[in-house]
């Protein structure tokens, strides 16, 4: 059995399955929403301006009984500039953990006017989705299969 190096976040270390156009992607997911939804956008006009990995700050660095707080940073999969002026941030999730959860609220907080969105993919849901959507979705296929499971036993 060939064991997998892995990161805290589950990312394999080999960063060869994540890696395009010279790029490093912190996950497979990321690289894949970059060649199949930003890339073509840009392509075709409709995205006029993109960045990657954006920093934003969520809390300053300051100083507390004499030693230095470092700040609490978040940074975007994506910063996208659509041609029509409206921008989104965009992060691709899996599975959130609380530490995402957290800087969601920070995030908001913060930049209360921007467009912040976490982006997944699911097949059967139509391809790529926003994460609440698919959750949505889910329990509802879970709740129709409850129920034609106990039709079945009655």
């Amino acid at each position: 059995m060939i064991k997998i190096e892995r990161t805290k976040f589950n990312v394999d270390k080999n960063t060869e399955n994540r890696t395009y156009d010279g790029i490093i992607f912190d996950s497979q997911l990321e690289m894949r929403y970059y060649k199949e939804v930003v890339l073509p956008l840009s392509k075709e006009g409709v995205i006029s301006h993109f960045e990657l990995q954006k920093k934003y700050e969520l809390q300053p660095k300051f100083i507390h009984k004499g030693k230095t707080i470092q700040p609490i940073n978040y940074v975007a999969d994506f910063y996208i500039e659509y041609s029509d002026g409206h921008t989104e941030v965009i992060d691709t999730k899996g599975c959130p953990d609380s530490v995402a959860m957290l800087k969601k609220k920070m995030f908001t907080y913060h930049y209360p006017d921007a467009i912040y969105r976490w982006i997944c993919y699911s097949k059967i849901d139509g391809g790529w989705c926003d994460l609440e959507y698919v959750k949505k979705q889910r329990k509802e296929r879970k709740k129709q299969k409850q129920l034609q499971k106990e039709i079945k036993e009655k």
